[in-house]
């Protein structure tokens, strides 16, 4: 992987990944499938801000959408998962082997926010600004 990596001829490229006690819900509809207080915030140069989330505090099976993957010379090969109920589409995606420079995204999957609704919450305990 590392030699095919984008970071050979983009080292200057940034994908900040940044790790957050604050509670991430999120929900389907009214159905809740994932809450969590240990996601990681991913700040991807030429990217929207994404979440991260583990895959053990996901409240629903996910089900590989074998039909679909994509690579991104950042981070990886893209793996992507529906469950029961999300519709045709492919709703969750993470990067199982992910490039060395990104390997804290193993085990974490994120949302497609505008098919999901994703709420951050307050951290415990919350943090005074002292």
């Amino acid at each position: 992987m590392t030699d095919r990596s984008g970071f050979v001829t983009r080292p200057d490229y940034r994908v900040d990944i940044h790790a957050r006690r604050n509670r991430v819900t999120v929900h389907f509809g009214e159905l809740l499938v994932a809450d969590s207080e240990r996601a990681l915030l991913v700040d991807e140069q030429d990217h929207g801000l994404v979440f991260y989330l583990p895959r053990e505090d996901i409240g629903v099976s996910l089900h590989r959408a074998e039909n679909y993957r994509t690579t991104c010379p950042f981070k990886g090969e893209a793996t992507y998962w529906r469950f029961d109920g999300d519709g045709d589409e492919p709703l969750v995606w993470g990067y199982e082997d992910p490039a060395p420079q990104v390997a804290r995204l193993r085990g974490h999957v994120a949302f497609y926010q505008d098919r999901v609704t994703l709420r951050v919450g307050a951290a415990t305990p919350a943090v005074s600004g002292h």
